[in-house]
């Protein structure tokens, strides 16, 4: 299983590949060089400045985008136009990483020490109406966020740790309740950062300096390891007109010339994702 540098972006911090099924593009961020990225049919690319540094991203029901931005929230309407914050939240010593919708388009997004050594980080919820609320709290780098197919259990990971949790879920009301481990890998440089969920239920995880992504079954046995050809992998999403490539994001910092180092790659799994929702605000 062979993973391909499809774009050589060589991104300072790849991040939040989100695959669009109607218009049938992946869309993802550059954190570091703030930067929204397009993947097009055919293989045409194309990228916009944004204002600020990003943390994650949905797609919205009606069109544009929601961000989570590290200093706060704010909708785009479209690349390339204004920003327009939305009041609420000021992070502080916090900023916000990554973020996904669930299944009734509410956008959740973890935060993070902006240190990077406290455990002071939070998970949120935003409604569609954007009301912000905490849900659950002592994350040190809040990272990748999925839900099972019967949506009845729900994935965040907490890089430092090297766990990624698992909750129960409620879909009908959006709360969670009941964290436990599902995963805890080796201790060694990185861990697990962003993830997906695929048809089967099991969970692929993006393991940041350890030049792998991992999938785990629905009990948390790794069932497999795919070797990448670069050390930072740092999200995977599946796309394609079946669902069926997974896309893997990627960072260049830190690493000088590595070859396609920050580079988008995309793979052959041998099974399909699940359509990400839009948010519904």
């Amino acid at each position: 299983m062979d993973a391909k540098c499809v774009v050589d972006c060589r991104n300072q911090l790849g991040e939040g590949a989100l695959w669009c099924p109607l218009e049938q593009r992946l869309w993802w961020i550059d954190i570091q060089k703030p930067t929204l990225w397009r993947l097009q049919p055919g293989g045409a690319v194309q990228h916009w400045p944004l204002p600020k540094p990003p943390g994650s991203f949905a797609l919205r029901k009606d069109g544009g985008f929601l961000f989570a931005f590290r200093s706060g929230l704010a909708t785009l309407d479209k690349p390339g136009a204004e920003v327009k914050w939305l009041p609420g939240l000021e992070p502080g010593d916090e900023r916000f990483n990554d973020g996904k919708c669930d299944r009734a388009g509410r956008f959740w997004a973890g935060t993070m020490d902006r240190k990077l050594g406290s455990a002071i980080g939070r998970l949120y919820r935003v409604a569609p109406d954007f009301k912000l609320e905490a849900m659950d709290r002592g994350f040190t780098i809040s990272n990748g966020i999925g839900w099972s197919p019967d949506n009845r259990t729900m994935y965040f990971t907490d890089t430092p740790s090297r766990r990624i949790y698992r909750y129960d879920f409620d879909a009908a009301s959006g709360t969670i309740a009941n964290r436990r481990v599902f995963v805890e890998v080796d201790p060694g440089d990185g861990g697990p950062d962003g993830m997906t969920v695929d048809a089967e239920g099991c969970v692929w995880s993006a393991q940041f300096d350890r030049w792998c992504v991992n999938r785990y079954d629905p009990d948390g046995k790794l069932e497999r390891s795919v070797r990448l050809p670069v050390q930072r992998p740092t999200t995977c999403m599946f796309g394609g007109p079946d669902l069926d490539t997974l896309y893997i994001t990627s960072a260049a910092m830190g690493l000088g010339d590595q070859k396609n180092a920050g580079g988008l790659f995309a793979l052959d799994p041998g099974v399909r994702g699940l359509p990400e929702p839009r948010f519904a605000g």
